[in-house]
C-alpha cells in the first residue's frame, strides 16, 4: 500500500508540526473535520481519507451486516489497508509526531488499527467508537495518549461498551482521558474542547496528569 491507497485530504506539516489524521463518520468524507483540524493547528499536516465502502451511498470505512454487526473478515482487510497507508504517510513525514482522531465508523477503523499498530500514533482519540469484541492484549498502548469520549444515551454505541472499552485501556497501561456528555450519539461542544486540548497539548505533555478529562464514569 502507498499514500494514494485512498482518497485523501493531505496537508504537509510544517517544521516541527504534527501530522493530525482525521477519520470521518459514516456518511462523511474527508473534508469532515479538515477545517477543525486547521482551526486548532494550522501549521499542522492533515491526512484525511474517504472511506472506500458505500453502504447505500453513505461512506464507511468497512462493511457491516447490521447497527452495530460488524462483517468482521471485511473490517480484517480494511484494518491492514489502513495500517499500510497510515504507515506509508509517517514514513513520508519522519520526526514529525503523528496525532489520531476519527468519529464512530472513524474512530472504529483507528481502534482497530491501533489494537494492533500503536507504535504508529503518538496520540489517539476516539470519538463514540464501538467495540463490540474483546481486543487483544497489547503492550504497546502503555502510556500511548488516548482520549475517549462518549454519550450517556448514546443508541449506537451504548455506555456499557463504553465502560468495557475503558477497562480495556486502563488494563494496557494507556494514559487514557475521558469525556462523557449526557445525550446520544451527536458531538457535542466539550467532546470539541477537550478534543482541541488534546491535539494542541505541548508535546510530552502528561495529558490525563494535566487534568484534561476526566478518566471515570460515574460523574
Amino acid at each position: 500500500m502507498t499514500t494514494s491507497s485512498y482518497t485523501a485530504r493531505v496537508k504537509a506539516p510544517a517544521a516541527g508540526q504534527p501530522l493530525v489524521l482525521a477519520f470521518h463518520g459514516t456518511g462523511g468524507n474527508e473534508h469532515q473535520f479538515a477545517g477543525f483540524v486547521e482551526d486548532i493547528l494550522p501549521q499542522a499536516g492533515l491526512v484525511s481519507p474517504r472511506g472506500d465502502v458505500s453502504e447505500h451511498g453513505a461512506l464507511r470505512f468497512f462493511r457491516r451486516t447490521g447497527e452495530g454487526v460488524y462483517d468482521m473478515a471485511d473490517l480484517e482487510l480494511r484494518t491492514q489497508k489502513m495500517a499500510a497507508f497510515i504507515t506509508a504517510h509517517r514514513q513520508e513525514n519522519p520526526g514529525h509526531p503523528v496525532y489520531a482522531f476519527g468519529y464512530s465508523n472513524g474512530a472504529n477503523i483507528l481502534a482497530a488499527v491501533a489494537f494492533r499498530h500503536p507504535e504508529l500514533f503518538d496520540r489517539i482519540a476516539l470519538l463514540h467508537p464501538l467495540i463490540p469484541w474483546t481486543p487483544a492484549e497489547q503492550a504497546g498502548l502503555a502510556g500511548k495518549a488516548i482520549l475517549l469520549t462518549a454519550g450517556r444515551r448514546d443508541p449506537i454505541c451504548p455506555l456499557p461498551l463504553t465502560e468495557a472499552l475503558v477497562t480495556y485501556f486502563n488494563a494496557q497501561g494507556a494514559d487514557l482521558s475521558l469525556e462523557i456528555h449526557d445525550g446520544g450519539h451527536e458531538i457535542r461542544q466539550p467532546e470539541i474542547d477537550a478534543l482541541a486540548s488534546f491535539l494542541s497539548a505541548p508535546q510530552g505533555a502528561g495529558l490525563t496528569k494535566a487534568g484534561l478529562a476526566r478518566t471515570d464514569l460515574e460523574t
